[in-house]
């Protein structure tokens, strides 16, 4: 084997000159984030505690409201089957995420993931939304804290004057002091450590889940006694047919996008390859195991038809003449309202954190408080940038942004899967202070490799002669070549054929399920066009899926990352299915909101091109075999003694 010096510098041509677009990092490690400077964050996250970060992150004041909207337009009676599709649905990305969560232990989710397995530009983009979503989704959940909350004090507009709702004239802006408060409060409980926020959060979500059991029980107590009339009404149990059962599914399915914050939360975990998977999936199945028996109450006790779209649990209770559940239910709706603010605003600097680490984002967002170990400068200022716009903006109209946030997310997730399964990356970039120790095993290899050629051709000389000829080819090999095996055999020929051949594989799959959900999804369309397009996508999407089904996975597999997790069942096809519905889901969003990201993305691109670009810890990097990382430490490591 023969070896020579690589880095990430890109060198004419321009595809050389985007490289920088590909380039993709390591697997966190203590090891890495020590050789960073960075401090890192505290280990105190068991399994309770991440199904407690899950479950209040997921079920929002969302269940008190889809229940009555959904039922009402597209799954009558039969909205217990749109939750559990939905349910199955978000399964699929659970599954992703939970291998890659076990295995990149590291703040970041689905950036950090990106990173590790497509590259910097698309690890960015992802990044970029995810800021975006957790920024607006906070806000947007404090803007509808203080209209519930103001019923406890008789009524919409009877809240304290200090926190009541504002009109100013003349600027046409409804200030809204109780959601600000509410923000800065949790933005200050999440500076105080993870162990005390999540504390607090599981007497909150706890609360929550004993309203959600306590409309379980009582509404089933009323639906016996009352004789279920819901479940009586003329349409039968399928109103508007199987199909909308799925369009309700595509509408309660943002109701469990909560559980990635689980994943954003791993570097704080104290087993992750074991906690991390059990949290995402017990976090999962409580949220969709509540989320069904709720709506076969409700939908139970009033004929869907009936049901108040905006209140239709409360409702429910009132029109059976138990009007003093309506004040239970209210306090269920502000608290689920509470836990999803502290769910959005936790995962938001942490990301920003794992981007500063990288050298995307300037080095202030990376600091860890020594004393809370927690990043109390980047959970301050998100803090106070989601309290002003919670303030200043109603930010209802902007919901959907961060439904896009949350779908590029899943994704990319399960594009990553089947990246680390087909064609992991085999190259680990190392800091350009360690090309002393890469020099010396190159060097060391290089030998090695000049020795056995002339060891079998038999060749004779004298010593010295023979000394000089290996020097001469040493040199050469180290001044032209990256520091990669270069021996070629038949074996390594069929593996590189291989990976080819996966990667064009999934590239097809993505272009064709982009083809096809576009094209399925724009009835507007001429027929002929569209049918045209649709076979094309279906044939790139099912080439794609054939060919991977049908080639082996790589072994690399085993070793890649911290290794023991969860391992994602059902590849390709359980990834393909959720890449499938999640482009989707993606595509039916609507043209306002696609503008309204595209906006968004468009700074971060600027962001990015001026300034992450050139400040990547990735610039100088030198990439060598991942088989020779842990010799190249060594040698530095006696090198420095």
């Amino acid at each position: 084997m023969g070896f020579g010096e690589g880095s990430a510098q890109e060198s004419g041509g321009v595809g050389a000159g985007l490289r920088f677009l590909t380039r993709r990092k390591q697997v966190d490690s203590d090891r890495v984030r020590a050789e960073g400077g960075h401090h890192q964050l505290a280990k105190a996250l068991s399994v309770p505690q991440l199904v407690i970060l899950g479950v209040g992150a997921t079920i929002g004041a969302g269940v008190y409201v889809l229940v009555g909207t959904v039922a009402r337009e597209h799954a009558g009676p039969a909205l217990t089957l749109s939750f559990l599709i939905a349910g199955i649905a978000a399964a699929l990305s659970a599954f992703c995420y939970a291998e890659l969560a076990s295995r990149c232990p590291s703040a970041g989710s689905a950036y950090h993931y990106s990173y590790i397995c497509v590259g910097e530009g698309v690890a960015w983009v992802i990044g970029w939304a995810l800021i975006l979503e957790y920024t607006i989704g906070g806000s947007a959940v404090a803007r509808g804290i203080s209209p519930n909350l103001a019923l406890f004090f008789g009524g919409e507009d009877s809240l304290p004057w200090f926190l009541a709702r504002v009109h100013i004239p003349g600027l046409g802006v409804l200030v809204d002091p109780c959601a600000a408060v509410l923000v800065l409060v949790v933005t200050g409980l999440l500076c105080l450590g993870i162990k005390e926020s999540t504390f607090v959060q599981g007497i909150v979500t706890t609360a929550n889940v004993c309203v959600l059991l306590f409309v379980i029980i009582a509404g089933g107590y009323i639906g016996f006694q009352t004789g279920w009339v819901g479940y009586s009404v003329a349409g039968g149990y399928f109103p508007y047919g199987l199909n909308g059962v799925l369009a309700g599914s595509a509408t309660v399915f943002f109701a469990y996008i909560g559980f990635d914050s689980v994943a954003s939360a791993a570097e704080e975990v104290k087993n992750p390859q074991r906690d991390l998977p059990l949290g995402i999936a017990t976090a999962l199945s409580i949220c969709c195991l509540l989320y069904m028996m709720v709506s076969v109450v409700v939908v139970g006790l009033v004929p869907y038809f009936a049901m108040d779209p905006d209140t239709p649990i409360s409702t429910a209770f009132a029109r059976n003449d138990v009007q003093w559940a309506v004040y239970i239910v209210t306090s269920g709706a502000v608290l689920a309202l509470c836990s999803a603010l502290m769910g959005s605003l936790l995962p938001q600097p942490r990301i920003l954190m794992a981007m500063a680490r990288d050298g995307l984002l300037p080095s202030f967002f990376s600091d860890v408080n020594k004393r809370t170990q927690v990043p109390v400068k980047s959970t301050l200022l998100a803090g106070f940038f989601a309290a002003t716009l919670s303030f200043f903006m109603d930010v209802s109209q902007l919901a959907g942004m961060v439904s896009v946030g949350t779908l590029l997310a899943f994704t990319m997730v399960a594009i990553s899967i089947l990246i680390l399964r087909y064609v992991p990356p085999t190259e680990v970039p190392l800091p350009s202070s360690l090309q002393e120790s890469i020099d010396s095993v190159s060097f060391r290899y290089s030998i090695q490799n000049i020795e056995e050629k002339e060891g079998s051709s038999g060749t004779t000389g004298s010593s010295k002669g023979k000394d000089d000829n290996i020097c001469e080819e040493v040199h050469k090999e180290s001044v032209h070549y990256p520091l990669i095996e270069k021996e070629v055999s038949k074996e390594n020929f069929n593996e590189q054929t291989r990976r080819q051949k996966a990667a064009w594989s999934i590239v097809s799959v993505c272009i064709g399920v982009l083809i096809l959900t576009t094209s399925a999804s724009h009835a507007f369309l001429p027929d002929l066009p569209r049918y045209l397009a649709c076979f094309i996508g279906g044939l790139l999407f099912l080439g794609g899926l054939v060919v991977l089904s049908w080639i082996d996975q790589d072994d690399a597999r085993h070793s890649f990352g911290h290794t023991g997790g969860f391992i994602c069942p059902f590849v390709p096809y359980l990834p393909i299915c959720c890449i499938l519905v999640n482009a989707y889901l993606l595509v039916n969003l609507g043209g306002g909101t696609w503008f309204r990201v595209s906006l968004w993305l468009l700074v971060g691109v600027f962001v990015y091109l001026f300034y992450g670009r050139r400040h990547s810890s990735l610039t100088d990097a030198v990439y060598v075999p991942a088989a020779h990382v842990d010799e190249i430490y060594r040698t530095s490591s006696e090198h420095v003694a």
